[in-house]
């Protein structure tokens, strides 16, 4: 057995992972699901299956949640109580100590981790507290920054930038996905203390692979013959779905169809939904465009084998898990030209990248794809061997070195 993976396997036996905001067992594409879920569930699920113990730590949002979910051999999610059940996501910082105290009794008594990885600033900030009280490496994966938002025209308050800012300057790894996510955090951030390693998500190939169109088009009840556009992702100005519509506008085909499948997120997602129904209504197109509510995960790979073309026209996206899924399902990909998407997307190869979200670019290249059938099945094609260099199994091994490592050495000291 070579001489690393015994180091692993005697260092490093117990994951704890936290994500505070959201569960991973939570439906993705409303509220605050999303990517993140999907990562969280499918990174543990992969530990998993690798021999490493998981435990999720999540905030209990119904009185009906148990205390413990065990998902799988070796992977549970734990419901914490902090705070009322329906506590608005803007006042979570007023629960991290109650969140951490509960975590901190529960890693010293029935789960005494290796390794902490946190997801998302807020969980962060927990396990910064609790990498001290109890000498435990972390992790960090924070999906989103507000630099990077701020940079798509989304701001983030002063306190979020600060807290950011103390975790990037405690943390022994900060995880990243892509090269791009890479070039943007030391451009922003500049180097960390700590390890920067990039692990990428992955794409379960089992469910997302190329099929059919005309069968999940009958099985969604959508014609054979017309154009069908795809968004998948929450209401939200961040995931900007009224480029979409605008761009199906541009395309000036009476026949063509848009499926905008996800709910309304955040406190901006009831008023963005409302928006984009009166954008919908205002550019005469009632009849193309179908609001579809947020689809269980592996559902979501009929409506892309049903689509000719995925939309994905975000203000940032620290990777594009959509963009990797349509592309896994052989159909091609016009995204913005942010983030992880320059990084998923080639230009003219698997689909195409759009910088300024310009609606009448996406509508051109739109039309590229729709308008040329065989030039659309190459696109698809490249891309989903494109997509077979992402899996789960490759996230997990990854992190699992990474976990090996830190385990053995000396602590980012804070400051």
């Amino acid at each position: 057995m070579p001489t690393a993976r015994i180091v692993f396997q005697l260092v490093v036996q117990r994951v704890a992972v936290l994500s505070l905001h959201t569960s991973p067992l939570a439906q993705p594409g409303s509220g605050d699901s999303g990517g993140m879920n999907v990562y969280v569930r499918e990174v543990s699920s992969a530990l998993s299956h690798a021999g490493v113990d998981c435990t999720t730590y999540t905030r209990r949002t119904h009185p009906d949640q148990p205390d413990v979910v065990q998902v799988e051999p070796g992977h549970r999610v734990v419901y914490v109580t902090a705070g009322a059940f329906d506590l608005p996501k803007e006042d979570l910082p007023t629960i991290l100590d109650e969140f951490g105290d509960r975590v901190i009794d529960h890693l010293r008594g029935e789960f005494p981790a290796d390794v902490l990885h946190a997801n998302y600033f807020l969980s962060g900030l927990v396990a910064h507290r609790i990498k001290h009280e109890l000498d435990i490496p972390f992790v960090s994966t924070f999906h989103t920054l507000a630099k990077v938002k701020a940079e798509g025209g989304d701001t983030e308050p002063e306190w979020r930038h600060q807290a950011e800012l103390e975790i990037i300057g405690c943390a022994d790894a900060i995880c990243v996905s892509c090269t791009e996510e890479e070039r943007q955090f030391r451009r922003l951030y500049g180097d960390p203390k700590g390890r920067l390693e990039i692990v990428a998500p992955g794409v379960e190939h089992a469910f997302f692979a190329p099929g059919d169109r005309r069968g999940a088009r009958n099985a969604l009840g959508l014609p054979f013959d017309a154009p069908v556009l795809l968004f998948v992702g929450r209401i939200q100005p961040l995931k900007a779905p009224d480029v979409a519509v605008r761009a199906l506008a541009q395309l000036e085909r009476s026949d063509a169809l848009l499926l905008i499948v996800g709910g309304a997120s955040g406190l901006e997602g009831d008023r963005e939904l409302a928006h984009l129904q009166q954008i919908v209504d205002e550019l005469g197109l009632t009849d193309q465009v179908r609001f579809v509510p947020p689809q269980p995960h592996h559902i979501l790979s009929t409506y892309y084998r049903a689509a000719d073309v995925v939309v994905v026209p975000s203000r940032s996206e620290s990777f594009g898990l959509v963009a990797l899924e349509a592309s896994a399902c052989g159909v091609p990909v016009v995204a913005a030209g942010v983030g992880g998407l320059l990084t998923l997307v080639d230009h003219g190869e698997t689909g195409y990248l759009v910088p300024d979200r310009d609606p009448e670019l996406f509508a051109h290249y739109l039309r590229e794809i729709i308008d040329h059938p065989s030039h659309a099945a190459a696109l698809g094609a490249r891309g989903a061997t494109r997509a077979t260099r992402y899996t789960w199994g490759f996230a997990a091994a990854r992190l699992r070195r990474l976990y090996a490592d830190l385990a053995l050495r000396e602590r980012v000291a804070c400051g």
